[in-house]
């Protein structure tokens, strides 16, 4: 152990020289022990370490916070303001949209504290502290209390947060938690102390033609066109607690809210990112690679796209089905590009040989070293992937196709009890086991499910998977013995038949409940049958998995010592980060310039009414043919709307307030560009992006076409 400490160090203590500026999602509190801060001042950064991270005193980080479960927000007013994506806001949007207020397409103003709206689970949560306890892990595994791969488990980790919070200052604050996450592979661990609001409500938010301009099409492609913002508030109690919604809950009174610059920018500005970038593989070999882009993002893409099919022709027929399914498209779109683009431009940027030269050069090191221990960690981990290759496509597939692609089923394990109970002729535990059921069912046919739409999904999913080659489950059998090989005829079977395919069926089965129903159900043979399938495959992932963790421990303590004194980011896993950059254009290829901003005449030349992605709100072409752009136009009269950095970001950064030297709110990170799709695993200091929409632009949009001006008023402007 004492070794393993020694490494730690290395690795960690190091100081910036030869570091490539733009790449690297970095822990805010070790900006010092990295000398991170010297770096940003150099690249043109005016605060000091304390103003972006302070644990005692107000600082940046207190300004920004997770949006929901999957992105960043940040504050914009002293009364809880949160600015953060469409995207980011729109399964809310949708949830307060129907076919008589469809604010996804007209969009949503609140004009009054009165009118905005709650949006019951939706939180926004603040990071509070920041503890290092990297040395109580390793006084666990060294008195082999706990194991490596114990250490890396999520039962050991929430229980190491529970505790800690129990023995802190914030034992029994209201609406705090503790999170502890390992770091470089397991070989540091920090302590998050974070603050929960989970009274959040919807404020404002531009019509999808704003919003998600450019749609699909323009999704991960600069140059880009998009508003893509919302904005909601923060409520908590008269004392400034969180609270769950309460009529008498008062808007948050922040201690540090972002100052917005319409000052504009210039090429080579400083720009940095704060946020919570979800997840990278930055220290990956060529093979984990290679397994990456067959066994994860290929299956991904072939399910997806079936699936997007059918909702696609679906949505545009219906606009009812339009608004129940938009969140679901648009999450499912977003990470099928994404494989798309990222396999592509792994080939494209030469990503595996790059790994491959990474690889020559760590084993000349550890030769160098003497390090027998690294010298063999490369091949051991080649080897682990030959095996697990296998486990990991299925596991991918069947997860696509049967666990998120397809809606319907039936909860066996409450018709298992309700047997029991049926065999006991017990009436008491009956009934309470059929009211069960019929929470379950209403959780499966909530507002956002069709089921003939579910239906269709399911017989195209069901047939892909077939035609994969795959092991099938057991109601394949079904399908071959009782309907003859038809998937149509089963698929429409239970989706007619089965007890919780609709109301009638599941109160006619509830008036007398039998255990022959329950034995012949479809559904409840489907359900069982897939999660006995997916157990089992993921049981065989487990010691995969265990393997690699403790193989990639060693193999990045030893990629962090070779590449000393430059120090490396760890790989993002959704906690606190910040990235440092600048404003620049690029080339994408031979003879191909990209500026680095758009204005609005690009929404204009982009505009198609015959498609819903393209098309313009008739009022911003007002605005657009009067030139009303009020204080947010460019010095030439136009009006800006996306610029890009080079900052280093990912899935979860979206949101992410984008800033300047002076810390203040210049424009909120939304996408990366194409060319860089294959940066979670290798950073392009070249290609990568960051695509962003334009604070000028969110408030032009807010004020101009919103009517929103009170929300300006709140807010701290700095011309």
């Amino acid at each position: 152990m004492r070794k393993q400490r020694f490494y730690v160090t290395m690795m960690l203590a190091c100081a910036i020289l030869g570091a490539r500026a733009d790449e690297g999602m970095w822990l805010l509190q070790m900006m010092e022990e990295q000398y991170l801060v010297e770096q940003m001042k150099k690249q043109g950064l005016q605060l000091e370490a304390a103003d972006l991270y302070n644990a005692s005193a107000p600082s940046i980080k207190d300004a920004v916070g997770i949006f929901g479960g999957g992105c960043t927000g940040e504050i914009i007013s002293p009364e809880g303001l949160i600015l953060t994506n469409h995207h980011c806001g729109y399964g809310a949007i949708q949830q307060h949209s129907s076919v008589e207020h469809d604010y996804l397409t007209d969009g949503f103003w609140a004009m009054t504290r009165a009118e905005e709206l709650p949006t019951p689970g939706l939180e926004f949560t603040f990071v509070e502290k920041i503890v290092d306890v990297t040395s109580k892990v390793n006084a666990l595994i060294e008195n082999d209390s706990i194991s490596v791969n114990e250490s890396l488990s999520y039962a050991f980790l929430d229980k190491m947060a529970r505790e800690e919070l129990q023995q802190s200052e914030y034992d029994g604050v209201p609406g705090v938690e503790a999170l502890v996450r390992p770091f470089y592979a397991g070989n540091r661990y920090y302590l998050f102390f974070l603050k929960v609001y989970s009274d959040v409500r919807m404020v404002a938010a531009p019509p999808s033609s704003i919003g998600k301009f450019g749609g699909e099409t323009d999704n991960w492609m600069w140059p880009r066109h998009t508003g893509d913002f919302s904005m909601f508030r923060i409520y908590a109690d008269s004392l400034g607690n969180p609270s769950l919604y309460s009529e008498d809950n008062v808007p948050l009174k922040t201690p540090k809210h972002l100052s917005i610059s319409i000052r504009g920018l210039q090429e080579g500005d400083y720009a940095m990112v704060m946020g919570f970038p979800g997840s990278t593989q930055r220290f990956l070999t060529r093979s984990e690679i290679q397994e990456r882009m067959d066994c994860q993002n290929t299956p991904r893409i072939q399910v997806r796209e079936a699936r997007q099919e059918v909702l696609k022709k679906e949505m545009a027929a219906s606009d009812k089905v339009r608004i129940q399914y938009a969140g679901k498209y648009a999450s499912s779109s977003n990470y099928w590009k994404n494989s798309i683009g990222m396999n592509k431009a792994i080939v494209d940027n030469k990503v595996r040989e790059a790994k491959s030269e990474q690889e020559a050069r760590f084993a000349q090191f550890a030769a160098e070293k003497g390090n027998e221990e690294y010298a063999n960690v490369v091949a051991q981990i080649d080897e682990v992937i030959a095996e697990s290759s296998p486990v990991t496509y299925l596991r991918m597939a069947f997860t696509e196709t049967f666990m998120m692609g397809i809606e319907f089923g039936a909860p066996y394990k409450v018709m298992d009890s309700l047997k029991v109970a049926i065999k006991a002729k017990d009436k008491e535990a009956i009934e309470r086991w059929g009211n069960q059921l019929r929470q379950s069912y209403a959780q499966i046919h909530n507002k956002d499910y069709d089921h003939e739409v579910d239906r269709k999904v399911a017989k195209a999913l069901f047939a892909l998977y077939k035609e994969m080659g795959l092991e099938l489950p057991a109601f394949y059998e079904t399908i071959e013995k009782d309907y003859k090989g038809d998937i149509d005829r089963y698929v429409d079977a239970m989706y007619d038949n089965s007890i919780t395919a609709n109301e009638q069926n599941l109160e006619k089965f509830l008036k007398k409940p039998t255990l022959k129903a329950i034995d012949k159900d479809l559904a409840v043979a489907f359900s069982r049958g897939k999660w006995e399938m997916y157990n089992e495959i993921s049981a065989k992932a487990v010691p995969v998995r265990e393997k690699l963790q403790q193989l990639h421990k060693t193999y990045v303590r030893g990629l962090c010592e070779m590449y000393a004194p430059a120090p490396k980011a760890p790989d993002a896993n959704f906690t606190l980060r910040l990235t440092y950059g600048t404003v620049k254009p690029y080339s994408p290829k031979n003879g191909v310039s990209y500026d680095y901003y758009t204005t609005l005449e690009g929404v204009m030349e982009k505009e198609d009414a015959t498609n819903p992605e393209f098309v313009v709100p008739e009022k911003l072409k007002q605005l657009y043919a009067a030139k009303d752009y009020g204080r947010y136009a460019l010095s030439d009269g136009r009006l800006p709307v996306n610029f890009i950095t080079t900052n280093d970001i990912t899935g979860g950064n979206s949101g992410s307030p984008v800033m300047n030297a002076h810390g203040e709110l210049i424009g909120s990170a939304f996408d990366g560009n194409w060319e860089s799709l294959s940066g979670d695993i290798n950073f392009d200091n070249d290609k990568q992006r960051c695509i962003v929409v334009d604070i000028r632009y969110v408030l032009f949009v807010l004020e101009k076409l919103g009517g929103c001006k009170h929300l300006i008023d709140e807010m701290t402007i700095v011309e």
